[in-house]
């Protein structure tokens, strides 16, 4: 196990409902082909998409796997509890319905995702279906501030403690961190959500438009749940394009037409040294690790 301030970290409430999937008042998604169409997106209960599915091929845009839930509860004209939900909420969070038939069921974070401010929560199906848009999900979150304490030049931020000592990570001879990644990301095609000036909620996007750059990289079996290596990035502090940076992320929701956009990635580790060393590993999926957690 490598060494963290983990006993450090403050492990504290957070909560949300599960939302309702939105609609435009012009509906129509044009793609950079200039093809209309209306297709599902954010939000609600998704029944027939969960972490480990494709993320492209779908008939869809955005669409976010398993629960999407926010807390909207204005507190002096301030959105701050949407923002405590998403900024402290880490991938592999317990997650515990609070309201409805499904109370005491539990779940975990798999990721947020920026724009609209969801977090999402993977859950069993045969509690998928005794939730409803509207129920309570409270969080344990913990993960805010944890660090490698060997490795001070990685930020790591959006994981919960134990779901870090999960990946296996080990120390090359190099002095890097080894970190098992599905697909290897060139910084070129990363889309949405680049120059954001924080990466503690949020994501940004892989357009995958370009077929030759697409084929050149396996990009097309991208997978929700999938640790993913953006390589010459760095997100430390705000997402940016850095030769020799190494970025690792989380696929968090499904591919998208609209020109900019595709499968969601949120950061979970960032060197803008490259002290992160990728090795391409078919099982660095959430669905692996949440069997062990």
């Amino acid at each position: 196990m490598l060494a963290t301030n983990q006993e450090k970290l403050v492990c504290q409430s957070v909560i949300g409902e599960i939302t309702s999937p939105l609609g435009g008042i012009n509906p129509y998604r044009v793609s950079p082909d200039g093809v209309p169409e209306i297709y599902p997106g954010v939000g609600g209960i998704t029944y027939n998409l969960r972490i480990g599915d494709l993320a492209g091929g779908l008939f869809a845009d955005h669409v976010e796997p398993g629960v999407s839930i926010s807390n909207f509860k204005d507190i002096g004209g301030q959105p701050g509890p949407n923002r405590a939900l998403n900024l402290f909420s880490c991938v592999g969070n317990l997650a515990t319905v609070v309201s409805g038939d499904a109370k005491g069921k539990t779940g975990r974070v798999t990721g947020k995702h920026g724009g609209i401010e969801h977090v999402l929560i993977d859950f069993e199906p045969d509690v998928l279906d005794l939730l409803v848009i509207g129920d309570k999900i409270q969080i344990k979150s913990h993960g805010c501030g944890l660090q490698a304490l060997d490795f001070p030049g990685i930020r790591i931020m959006n994981l919960d403690p134990a779901l870090f000592q999960l990946l296996k990570l080990k120390k090359t001879r190099g002095n890097t961190l080894e970190v098992p990644v599905t697909h290897i990301v060139p910084a070129r095609i990363m889309g949405s959500g680049i120059g954001s000036s924080h990466s503690h909620s949020g994501d940004y996007d892989i357009q995958l438009f370009d077929q030759p750059t697409v084929l050149e990289y396996g990009l097309d079996d991208l997978r929700l749940g999938d640790f993913v290596a953006i390589i010459d990035a760095d997100a430390s502090y705000g997402r940016i394009y850095k030769s020799g940076g190494v970025v690792i992320a989380i696929v968090v929701h499904s591919d998208c037409v609209l020109a900019g956009h595709g499968p969601g990635a949120m950061v979970v580790m960032s060197s803008r040294d490259g002290h992160i060393t990728p090795k391409l590993d078919a099982r660095a999926n959430l669905r692996h690790y949440f069997t062990k957690l």
